[in-house]
């Protein structure tokens, strides 16, 4: 746990350090030695913020800093901080405190003894602490006494559809993807459906997540039929630590939190740069408690020290 800790340690003094540059979650990437793919959920998982949230936060505690303590502008303030513009600090800044930056130095030059902190309402916690510790306690429980088994996966070739949006509406890329695997005869257990999930929803905009649903295929499929929303690619194989999960898929993104934040950093393991599979095991819309049977493999290496 401690290398993890270090090393999302680095990251914040590697922020402390660039207040007023714009960094990119590659940048961020890159000091803590995990892969871009991986990066925020790790961030998230140990903070409780996601990386541009947690930024955000410095940035706008510095800003009071300089308020409360200097004669700087509000204008120099705001490009020492980051901030694109005044308009966009002041924005920011009334949102967290629920003042804004010249009502904070008016109160200043009245009360030396002045003070202020973040409002106490949901748009100024992290991301992580939205999640309610005692409805999830005994599924969190469930997760971390779970046996995690180690597998070696070969490569896939498979047929996927690309949804665009909010995670809860994937389904209608497995619709459109279950009709063609229908037509083509591309049932388990011969094959096998399997869910990916290209971004962090605590660090995308939900309008832009992006997740693929797919299908393995074998190699005697002519691909040339296929229509156009229905696309091929090879999914790489390797070690994975798997999952098992059983429950209904609001739950799905605190699994994730759980393996990131619990598991992983008290394994020999890191997340290595491939995406996460998600092998469906049935139709929750089949089930009688409406839950999802989800394989999820996780890909791993072996940790090395830096």
């Amino acid at each position: 746990m401690s290398d993890y800790l270090d090393r999302i340690e680095s990251v914040k003094a590697f922020m402390l350090q660039h207040l007023s540059e714009k960094l990119s979650l590659e940048q961020l990437a890159e000091v803590s030695h995990f892969s871009k793919y991986h990066f925020s959920r790790v961030f998230a998982a140990v903070t409780g913020a996601t990386p541009m949230a947690y930024m955000n936060r410095l940035r706008l505690n510095q800003a009071l800093a300089y308020l409360l303590e200097t004669d700087k502008t509000v204008l120099e303030i705001s490009a020492l901080c980051g901030f694109e513009s005044a308009s966009n600090f002041n924005a920011a800044f009334k949102r967290h405190f629920a003042k804004t930056p010249s009502e904070v130095r008016r109160a200043r030059q009245k009360d030396r003894n002045f003070s202020l902190s973040s409002r106490n309402n949901q748009e100024a916690e992290p991301a992580a602490s939205l999640y309610d510790s005692n409805r999830n306690r005994n599924f969190l429980r469930r997760v971390w006494q779970m046996n995690v088994t180690m597998k070696e996966l070969p490569a896939f070739e498979v047929a996927y559809v690309r949804h665009v949006g909010s995670y809860l509406e994937t389904y209608k890329a497995w619709a459109k993807l279950g009709e063609w695997a229908g037509q083509n005869g591309l049932f388990p257990p011969e094959q096998a459906f399997i869910g990916i999930s290209l971004d962090d929803p605590a660090a995308t905009e939900e309008f832009a997540c992006r997740y693929d649903a797919c299908v393995t295929v074998p190699d005697t499929l002519n691909r040339e039929d296929a229509p156009p929303e229905v696309e091929f690619r090879t999914l790489p194989g390797g070690l994975y630590a798997m999952f098992y999960f059983y429950d209904t898929l609001d739950k799905f993104a605190i699994l994730f939190q759980s393996i990131f934040g619990g598991w992983l950093p008290n394994s020999e393991y890191d997340p290595d740069d491939r995406h996460c599979l998600e092998f469906s095991m049935n139709n929750p819309a089949d089930d009688p408690e409406g839950k999802a049977k989800v394989e999820l493999y996780v890909p791993v290496k072996r940790r090395t020290s830096f």
